[in-house]
């Protein structure tokens, strides 16, 4: 055991005399700091007035902007494929629905229901709406109609490649989605999508031509033309060539069909080789990486002064 006195009592005396002295030369309008203050208080209080800034600062939407589409103006698909979050054709009375709490009222079915109708007649989608409708039968299970179901499924899978039918699928009830007719269509349109996910178009067209599938997709006008747009604009995005013997397999048409399609829809233009030229768009286009590193001459100096000390 240490004696107190002796070095230890000096050492503390001048440690003392120091702090007093460091408390005198402070100006007038800085208060001295407590000798024992922790070092992390000051910090402490910063975070805390940020977290208070947080709480009171509005939150940021981020935007969901659709991207520019390559296809022609004129394309009658494009508002299938293009925005099937948020899409300009939602009535204010579905907004209404989806953005308040009448979004847990099982009266809402109905007026969702009916919209999901007009999504299918009218070539477009929302996914969000149908999200809300999944979510209402999941809470009221008596409500739950198959055909809405596979319907909302057919209408997400025109959304690939995207999130949209494995987020519709996982608010579908697990014991539903495994038994009778419903458990069947389900395996089915599961298989389609992945197909269509993994860019596997032409075993998606074989597997499509069945008479269950027919009935799936049965309440869906135009299903395969959507699905082909779709097609085309992610072709119009990797590529700036290609050959028609490709698109033919990969839009599920035979050689004239596809001619017609890529000419008078896309807007492409098909040589006499064979090939197909697609316009250039912010997506297929080659742009030449530029790496650009700023040296200065102090870091450039040390540098060279560090390899010659080491050669020293």
């Amino acid at each position: 055991m240490y004696k107190r006195g002796g070095l230890y009592d000096d050492v503390g005396a001048k440690a003392r005399d120091r702090v007093k002295e460091l408390r005198k030369s402070k100006s007038p309008q800085e208060p001295a700091r407590s000798v024992n203050a922790k070092p992390f208080r000051h910090a402490q209080a910063i975070h805390s007035h940020n977290r208070r800034n947080l709480r009171s600062a509005p939150p940021s939407r981020t935007s969901l902007s659709p991207r520019t589409s390559p296809l022609p103006h004129n394309d009658p698909y494009k508002s299938a494929i293009m925005n099937g979050e948020d899409p300009p054709e939602r009535p204010s009375e579905i907004s209404s629905i989806i953005n308040g709490l009448e979004r847990y009222n099982p009266e809402a079915v109905g007026a969702l229901e009916t919209y999901l109708q007009d999504q299918c007649e009218q070539k477009f989608t929302d996914c969000n709406a149908n999200r809300t409708l999944l979510k209402l039968y999941q809470l009221n299970p008596d409500r739950i109609k198959d055909e809405v179901i596979t319907n909302v499924l057919v209408k997400t899978m025109t959304q690939f490649p995207s999130a949209q039918f494995s987020l519709a699928l996982h608010l579908i009830n697990p014991s539903a989605a495994v038994t009778g007719d419903l458990g069947e269509a389900i395996t089915k349109l599961r298989s389609l999508n992945g197909q269509l996910e993994g860019a596997q178009y032409s075993r998606f067209w074989a597997d499509l031509d069945d008479d269950m599938v027919a009935d799936l997709i049965a309440d869906i006008p135009d299903f395969e033309d959507v699905v082909r747009h779709r097609i085309a604009l992610l072709v119009s995005q990797a590529f700036r060539e290609i050959q028609i013997t490709h698109l033919e397999s990969w839009l599920g048409l035979n050689e004239d069909a596809t001619k017609k399609f890529v000419t008078e829809v896309c807007g492409w233009t098909v040589e006499s080789d064979g090939s197909v030229k697609v316009p250039s768009n912010p997506d297929n286009e080659a742009k030449k990486a530029e790496i650009r590193e700023d040296v200065n001459v102090e870091q450039f100096s040390r540098v060279i002064r560090r390899s010659w000390e080491d050669t020293v």
